[in-house]
């Protein structure tokens, strides 16, 4: 549904999106991460059309954004970061608006409106003026105008900024409701929004792509992921470390507490170990000589980690 190509943008002498390429087909949420100012916003505009690239192509459901514009935009719902709205507007008179703008008349506009407020649960507001709403119901209306005309790709520049927890938690599920059926790219900076809801993920840095993959594939890049946390009685605890660093899958052991017959310590596997492989060694070494194995865990990775070490490196 989404093709980018080669998509760079210059703003006088900075580059700031720099030769990205990547799709993203029909059922899947991706989402777009990064560092301030990354990138992300401006490779957002330039998909919707909003900003033309300087170098590269876009298309949207087999339409060129650049040649094709009202094709490729029809598909497109865009929640822009800081989206207009007109205040003196009830919610449902700028739906309406919205959706006349989008070519939608009649009983299908009233149906169409009517459905965005129910999936953005604005009904008990419909009728106040924008603005008299809370900036939680603000930006659910900015949201409902995004998805008035049920587009078939829908682009969220931080759809969940400035909302509580709880209404956070309803824009998570509406976005992964919506991703059954539809093409989303949302940025955010909340990881944890991105193990909730997407299928799969991008980091962006300094205007590059530096990562692309499914949550759990981007844990599993972390320099944690795969490594055991072991506690072990029984033996010197220097005697335990060196016996830890002989194992066939284990490349290095981390001391955190070691005495006279204790050692508490990490065990990082080789990269072809990082499935439990260690794990199993780590046990069969302490049953083999009867120490006491009191902790045993495997760490799968997470994201925050992943993420400082891989925009760290890039910088660096």
């Amino acid at each position: 549904m989404i093709e980018v190509i080669r998509l760079s943008k210059q703003f006088g002498p900075k580059l700031a999106v720099d030769n990205i390429s990547f799709s993203v087909a029909k059922g899947e949420v991706l989402g777009f991460l990064g560092p301030n100012g990354a990138g992300k916003s401006t490779t957002m505009r330039m998909i919707t059309g909003f900003i033309p690239p300087t170098r590269g192509t876009v298309t949207v459901g087999g339409h060129d954004i650049q040649k094709a514009p009202i094709q490729a935009k029809a598909k497109i719902g865009y929640l822009p970061e800081n989206a207009p709205l007109y205040s003196d507007m009830t919610v449902e008179s700028f739906l309406r608006f919205t959706a006349e703008l989008r070519g939608i008349t009649g009983a299908a506009q009233k149906s169409a409106v009517n459905k965005a407020i129910e999936i953005c649960f604005l009904e008990k507001v419909a009728r106040q003026s924008l603005d008299t709403l809370s900036k939680g119901f603000r930006h659910r209306t900015c949201l409902a105008q995004s998805i008035v005309h049920d587009p078939e790709v829908l682009i969220l520049d931080e759809p969940t900024d400035g909302l509580d927890p709880n209404q956070k938690q309803e824009v998570r599920n509406l976005i992964r409701r919506l991703g059954a059926t539809k093409t989303v790219i949302f940025s955010t900076h909340i990881l944890e929004e991105v193990e909730a809801v997407c299928s799969r993920a991008i980091i962006i840095d300094q205007g590059k792509v530096v990562a692309d993959g499914t949550p759990d594939e981007l844990k599993r890049r972390a320099s944690r992921a795969g490594a055991v946390k072991v506690r072990i009685r029984g033996l010197a605890g220097s005697g335990i470390l060196s016996e830890l660093e002989k194992l066939p899958h284990a490349v290095s052991v981390e001391t955190i507490e070691s005495g006279d017959s204790l050692f508490v310590g990490r065990v990082f596997p080789k990269k072809s170990a990082i499935d439990g492989t260690l794990a199993g060694e780590i046990y069969q070494f302490a049953a083999g000589r009867q120490l006491q194995l009191q902790e045993l865990a495997v760490d799968e990775g997470r994201l925050d980690e992943m993420f400082r070490e891989i925009t760290v490196q890039v910088r660096s």
